[in-house]
């Protein structure tokens, strides 16, 4: 493999003195490439599975790094080699520190006040390895959330056996209850995997799922798995604060994450999403 990758990284005039593999890659192979003035990130795949992955990827961080909010990794090069296709990154340093609610809170703020005409996003992406759709049509975010988020994952946990009870009365239940605020840019994965410390109190995002969407997904998804400091939500909410009932919202929008792990890994995410659709529906 280091073969694989010398040769990738010559092809961008970087010479590599060293590479090691990094934890965390579920879908591709990623590394760490030391050059002679420089360290970058080597993310790495077999070209057919999902052969726009990378150009997707490097696109969504690009227009993060546009929106003058978190760090984002700088996008050297993507392309193809071979069989295989590839995205180099600069490499973020990151650095364990305790005190960041404040950054955190503002930089996700400035992320979220980003905003489109229609929710959505010009190109589609994924979320993990699922396919994302992101067809700008729909200018309320209950639309939105019901036939771009909910419907294509219920319908795709169907196909592969589960079955789920009163799903015409969850989506009233969404055209009610969710609020009709103008679409944010959301980074539309944010768990604790996808965001580390840097020096100077700051924080980086990495493996995004954009989309101009409701911004209480990103909220929630950040309360799913936890590894948050808990105070972020309560200094982002000052800034930007959010609409009544937000708390009673949570579960909702957490059940577009769950059904994306239905369909991913089966078990007993299932369970959990019957649960969030009984809690709105019984």
């Amino acid at each position: 493999m280091i073969e694989i990758l010398r040769t990738i990284c010559n092809l961008h005039e970087i010479p590599v003195q060293n590479a090691e593999r990094l934890a965390g890659g579920d879908i591709n192979e990623v590394y760490k490439i030391v050059s002679y003035n420089s360290t970058y990130v080597l993310k790495l795949n077999s070209l057919h599975p999902y052969p726009d992955m990378f150009l997707i990827e490097a696109k969504s961080l690009e227009i993060l790094s546009k929106s003058d909010s978190f760090i984002i990794p700088e996008v050297i090069a993507q392309g193809e080699y071979k069989a295989f296709k590839y995205l180099i990154l600069e490499f973020i340093e990151p650095v364990s520190l305790k005190h960041f609610s404040n950054e955190f809170a503002i930089s996700l703020a400035k992320l979220h006040k980003h905003s489109a005409p229609k929710f959505g996003l010009n190109f589609d992406n994924y979320i993990g390895s699922l396919p994302q759709k992101n067809t700008q049509t729909y200018p309320d975010a209950s639309s939105f959330y019901i036939h771009l988020r909910l419907e294509p994952q219920i319908k795709l946990a169907e196909a592969k056996g589960y079955r789920f009870k009163t799903i015409n009365k969850l989506y009233s239940v969404v055209k009610d209850i969710v609020p009709n605020e103008k679409p944010s840019l959301i980074h539309g994965d944010l768990w604790a995997g996808n965001y580390l410390t840097t020096s100077e109190n700051r924080v980086c995002l990495i493996d995004p799922a954009i989309a101009y969407a409701p911004r209480e997904m990103d909220i929630a998804m950040m309360q799913l798995f936890g590894g948050f400091p808990h105070d972020i939500i309560a200094i982002y909410n000052e800034i930007f604060p959010l609409k009544s009932g937000w708390k009673e919202r949570i579960k909702l929008w957490q059940l577009y994450y769950i059904l994306v792990h239905v369909n991913l890994f089966g078990g007993h995410y299932y369970n959990s999403a019957q649960e969030i659709i009984n809690a709105y529906t019984t």
